[in-house]
């Protein structure tokens, strides 16, 4: 009967796990098309976000199948949802930048390799939480920290589209603009949340 339980407890590690793989995964398309905006990549990120989707729902069938979970199952469906947030709006800033005709920025490449950052950490995060939860609160307080360093070149970006010329195309352009940048805040607020809920796992099991 123990062992039945245990092995409960590993399907919920092993699908954060995957959540966490596969996030990271997007991440690093989403800054790779940052670099090299070909539509193969996109739709590779697009396809690796639905991966992503299908663990979600799976772990969610799982919450609400069984009764013994590894940590809180609020936590858990808490950090499912905000690693999946997390290449959500990776998916979704690239379809709105097809969508809006707006070509990656020296502003997006930085938050997208910050953003890919982010991922690594969030992943060693998720994969020492069970064993090492001591490590897994240094990978998630790293990924604050970058989530920190994303909202500094995001005011940045901001602040350089409202220094342009004051004519309607360059209104437009700022609007378009700002709202891929808004997406790829969001993503990195995603990470700040799923480091939160890394570190209050941690102080419950402590």
């Amino acid at each position: 009967m123990f062992r039945f339980f245990k092995l409960r407890e590993e399907v919920f590690n092993t699908l954060i796990l995957n959540q966490a793989s596969l996030t990271y995964d997007g991440l690093k398309l989403l800054a790779k098309y940052f670099e090299t905006p070909l539509p193969e990549i996109a739709e590779e990120l697009s396809l690796k976000e639905k991966e992503a989707d299908e663990v979600r729902r799976i772990l969610i069938d799982e919450l609400n199948r069984v009764f013994v979970t590894p940590f809180d199952r609020e936590d858990i469906f808490a950090l499912s949802r905000s690693i999946d947030d997390m290449v959500d709006y990776a998916d979704t800033t690239v379809v709105e930048m097809g969508i809006l005709n707006v070509k990656p920025t020296n502003y997006m490449i930085r938050i997208a390799s910050l953003l890919k950052d982010a991922g690594w950490e969030i992943h060693q995060a998720v994969m020492r939480l069970e064993k090492n939860p001591g490590v897994a609160i240094e990978h998630a307080q790293r990924a604050k920290a970058l989530e920190n360093r994303v909202e500094a070149v995001y005011r940045e970006a901001v602040a350089n589209l409202f220094s342009g010329p004051e004519d309607i195309h360059h209104v437009v352009e700022m609007l378009k603009m700002r709202e891929v940048y808004r997406h790829l805040s969001n993503a990195a607020d995603r990470g700040d949340e799923a480091a939160n809920v890394i570190a209050d796992i941690v102080v419950k099991k402590t």
